[in-house]
């Protein structure tokens, strides 16, 4: 059966519960990629952030093609943005992961680009049927 029309158009399905854990997991993947990241990016800079940059790009998509939708890409995205912004907030006692530095909000706004962009060109779901394609 070929689905036609809007991906918006379509009725809502239950997710699965293995969805739902993959979903979960690659939060909290995404959670320990924020932490290495904020510590391997004012390391070793620039190639620490580019790495650190290239490993939340990777478990965007990857999380994106696990699942087989968007929502992959999005809980990972989701995972990295809380601890990344988690840990930009000062401590009472002054203490702070992230410095003042250019490094920091390269890391901070590069990894919120990167996640918008692979939710959004990510692996959606796709038509398997040969007639929506264009040029067929």
């Amino acid at each position: 059966m070929t689905q036609h029309g809007s991906m918006l158009a379509q009725p809502l399905r239950r997710p699965s519960a293995g969805r739902v854990l993959a979903c979960l997991g690659l939060f909290v993947l995404g959670v320990v990629v924020a932490m290495a990241g904020a510590l391997v990016q004012s390391g070793w800079f620039p190639g620490g952030l580019l790495l650190a940059l290239a490993g939340a790009a990777g478990l965007f998509l990857g999380g994106a093609r696990v699942t087989g939708s968007r929502g992959g890409a999005v809980a990972s995205a989701a995972g990295w943005m809380v601890t990344v912004v988690f840990l930009t907030a000062t401590r009472p006692e002054g203490d702070f992961l992230f410095g003042a530095g250019g490094g920091s909000y390269l890391f901070l706004l590069g990894g919120m680009a990167l996640a918008v962009i692979c939710a959004t060109l990510g692996w959606g779901r796709r038509s398997e049927a040969d007639s929506v394609r264009l040029g067929k």
